[in-house]
């Protein structure tokens, strides 16, 4: 409790909270816009500055990373998903909307309850 996590939700959600302890998430997730964002920064007087921060990506490739999560979504219990996920593969190959839809779905399943995940 009380605790910021930075990084890949994914990782946060199987390494640092355990099962259950979540009654309540907000999801905004990427929208698979094919944008880059930036955080743009203001001079200290409150002007406006050519410093910026790349903030987020929304940008998604079929990778290893992507091989690896559609690999692990075959591998969870839920069946339907599992066969959900083969038929979008079969139909859209590997290709960016793919990347997306394999990584939103493998995030979807962490957040639901263990013993959901068999009947999703």
């Amino acid at each position: 409790m009380n605790h910021l996590y930075y990084g890949d939700n994914l990782n946060i959600l199987r390494e640092h909270l355990a099962d259950s302890s979540v009654d309540l998430i907000y999801l905004d997730p990427p929208f698979n816009s094919n944008a880059s964002y930036n955080l743009l920064f203001k001079t200290p007087k409150g002007q406006q500055s050519d410093a910026q921060i790349e903030a987020f990506s929304d940008t998604w490739h079929w990778s290893n990373q992507a091989e690896l999560e559609y690999s692990q979504i075959l591998n969870q219990p839920n069946t339907l998903v599992t066969l959900m996920i083969k038929a979008f593969r079969e139909f859209l190959g590997t290709n960016d909307m793919m990347a997306y839809l394999v990584m939103m779905a493998n995030r979807l399943l962490e957040w639901v309850q263990p013993a959901e995940r068999g009947v999703l």
